[in-house]
């Protein structure tokens, strides 16, 4: 009788064992719990608590995958925004380096300005000065033959036919010859002055064997005192130029007598060289 009780019970050992060694879950995550399997209350409430962790699980889940997703967003954001920092830094990088040359610019411009200007007035004192002294030796000649003003940064000694000039003649009278060696007297002692010399007539037609007409004559008393004031006097050709305007350019209306005579003139015109301002200007253009 012990022999078989002993044999019922490793029997039944073997097969529990037997058991366990190919046990597997019940079901899955979620899924319903058979019919035949409810179990106690026990089985049911950890089965329940199991399903709650499984819902949680998916829920965590889902949550860091929004999260990854917006982590992925924040990334590319941030990466965009490097971007845009880099080039509004090289931007004001940029505009720093043009407002610096530009600051450079004006300061040239401004250097330059005020040597122009130093320039402008060392020629305005040197024309002033040079108007003194014209006015100082030629004060024996009367306001009817020679006249002298500034304008536009130059001298202008208008001289009459009367001190220079027979009618439709472009001799020059002993008069104006001694004039006109005062005036070169005085330009040979300022080689920097350029002379320009303009002949005027009046409007009284005028046709010679010589002349052609007006025009034609002021041309040639221009280049008749040019000629006088070069060779004998030693005024260098190349500070001179000689030209006619003929009736062209009236000081005074043509309809009268005394009108007539103001128009009938030489003007002389000296003015400061511009090579100063010239090489500036050309300095600047580099």
């Amino acid at each position: 009788m012990k022999v078989f009780n002993k044999s019922i019970l490793m029997g039944a050992l073997a097969v529990g064992m037997l058991a366990m060694s190919s046990c597997k879950p019940i079901y899955k995550c979620g899924d319903p719990i058979p019919e035949k399997k409810k179990g106690g209350k026990r089985l049911q409430a950890v089965v329940a608590e199991r399903d709650s962790l499984c819902t949680s699980l998916a829920d965590q889940q889902s949550v860091n995958q929004r999260l990854t997703a917006d982590n992925k967003n924040l990334q590319m954001k941030l990466s965009g925004q490097e971007n845009i920092n880099e080039n509004q830094s090289a931007q004001l990088s940029q505009k720093d380096r043009d407002i610096q040359n530009k600051d450079k610019d004006l300061q040239e411009k401004e250097r330059m300005l005020r040597e122009m200007q130093a320039i402008i007035a060392r020629q305005d004192e040197l024309t002033k000065k040079l108007n003194q002294t014209l006015r100082d030796a030629l004060v024996g000649f009367n306001s009817d033959e020679l006249t002298m003003e500034i304008r536009d940064g130059k001298v202008y000694v208008s001289m009459s036919d009367k001190l220079l000039f027979k009618s439709g003649s472009n001799a020059v009278e002993p008069k104006g010859v001694e004039a006109l060696k005062v005036l070169a007297d005085v330009l040979n002692k300022n080689p920097d002055i350029q002379i320009l010399v303009e002949g005027h007539t009046d409007n009284v037609p005028i046709k010679t064997a010589v002349y052609k007409d007006n025009w034609d004559l002021s041309v040639a008393r221009a280049t008749s005192i040019t000629r006088m004031m070069n060779e004998k006097y030693g005024v260098a050709a190349t500070r001179m130029t000689a030209s006619g305007r003929g009736e062209y350019f009236p000081k005074a209306p043509n309809d009268t007598a005394e009108g007539k005579a103001k128009n009938r003139r030489t003007e002389i015109i000296l003015s400061p060289k511009l090579d100063e301002i010239m090489n500036l200007l050309q300095s600047s253009g580099k």
